[in-house]
Order: structure tokens, then sequence, then C-alpha cells
């Protein structure tokens, strides 16, 4: 079977959320696709819908309408079972505060997704070590996070989230809990990622932090303003 055109394809998706008597309209009718290999920063101010978006994108929600493809499969309707498992399968999460568990050392971090799809014990030891020198903690394997700085501890969050070789990685404000110069680093790892085929959304509010992205997409009000291609960093 060929590999769709786009990973992730959105049309006319819409997302109400009801406030008591008044409809929200988080998401008020977007259609964009999202590339293999592509880096996008989603940017907007607070209630723009970035956020709705990338939960959708996540499938942490659903749409109240429109149709959500991923890897041309129509996820819009899909039972909580069913989008657990593209979830655990398919999509990487990189969060702003880690989520790390502060009682489980670097290398039973990364392993914690390995765990949930039933990967022996040897395998997910041998990948989260190979992820932990991906990201240059292979001699850090048996701390825990409290022992790490928080650009280490950003790193075993995106080494986790690579371990169940995801088609996209979904960051959530990776850089807001950084000083900025382990921002740039992380930024920078992000790129490398990215250029040997990692699919990256990125939300973020930083245009600096944007620039890293090769296209820029704009939120307001719950739609698309606009789309800015071409990477800047």
């Amino acid at each position: 079977m060929s590999r769709p055109e786009h990973v992730i394809s959105l049309q006319d998706v819409r997302r109400t959320y009801r406030m008591g008597t008044t409809d929200v309209h988080a998401l008020a009718g977007v259609t964009v696709d999202f590339d293999y290999g592509d880096f996008w920063a989603i940017m907007g101010a607070s209630g723009s819908g970035k956020s709705t978006m990338l939960n959708l994108l996540g499938c942490l929600d659903r749409p109240t309408s429109g149709q959500y493809q991923f890897e041309g499969q129509d996820v819009s309707q899909k039972d909580d079972d069913g989008l657990s498992e593209i979830r655990l399968q398919r999509i990487g999460f990189i969060f702003q505060s880690f989520n790390l568990i502060p009682q489980l050392s670097v290398r039973e971090n990364i392993e914690l997704p390995l765990y949930y799809q039933g990967i022996s014990a040897v395998e997910s030891a041998a990948r989260a070590e190979r992820l932990a020198e991906r990201v240059g903690l292979q001699d850090r394997l048996h701390h825990r996070p409290a022992e790490l700085s928080g650009g280490q501890q950003q790193r075993v969050a995106i080494a986790r989230s690579l371990a169940n070789d995801p088609r996209v990685l979904l960051a959530d404000e990776p850089t807001g809990n950084l000083d900025s110069h382990t921002s740039e680093q992380i930024m920078r790892f992000l790129q490398e990622l990215n250029q040997q085929g990692v699919t990256i959304i990125m939300v973020t509010h930083e245009a600096d932090i944007a620039a890293f992205a090769s296209a820029r997409l704009h939120m307001r009000d719950g739609l698309i303003d606009n789309i800015d291609r071409g990477r800047h960093a």
C-alpha cells in the first residue's frame, strides 16, 4: 500500500464547546494539510484555537464536524479505544513541563511507551539506551529527573516521544520552562530530528522559537489567519 500524500489532512474541521448557555467555537472551520517531513509552528494569541488544534491533531479530542485524516485514515469518528491506539503507536508528545515520572530513571522514563505496547523488557531497554545516546544522555541512564537540568529533562522527554517511532511529533510549548540558551539548544536538536525525517508540529507563542520551523501557521479566532513558509533560524 502506497503512502498517502499527507500525513495529516484537516477539512473544514470545527470544534465547538458548550459553556453554560453559550457555544464557544474554538475551531471555526480549519482546512490544512501537513506533509511528511514538515516542521510546523502553530502560533496565535490566547484563545486563538492553537491548543484545541494540537489536542485534535494528537487524538486527545475529536472534531465537532469536519474530517480529520491521519495517513489517509478518517479518525474523526473513532471511539476512545481507536484514538488511544493512534496516540500509542503513531504520535509522540513533548510537553512544556516535561511530564517525566520522578520515581523512574532516565531509561525507565524513555521505556514507558514501550511498556504499554507490550514490547519485551530486553528490547525496551536496548531501544531506550539507543535513544538516550541519540539525545546525548547515555551517561545519565540511571539518574532520576530531579538530578538533571531542565534541558536534560526535556531531552529525556524527546527521547521518550521517539520511543514508538512516531509518524508525527507534537510539541506543546517545548521550551516554555527553559532559559534562552537551553531553548536554543533544544530547538537546534528538534531541527536535527526534522532533517533526519521526523515530522514535527509545535505550538509556541514565541516568534524566535517559531523561526526554527520551516512553516508557521498563525491562528486567530478559531481560524487560520495566515501561513508563512520558509525556515528563518
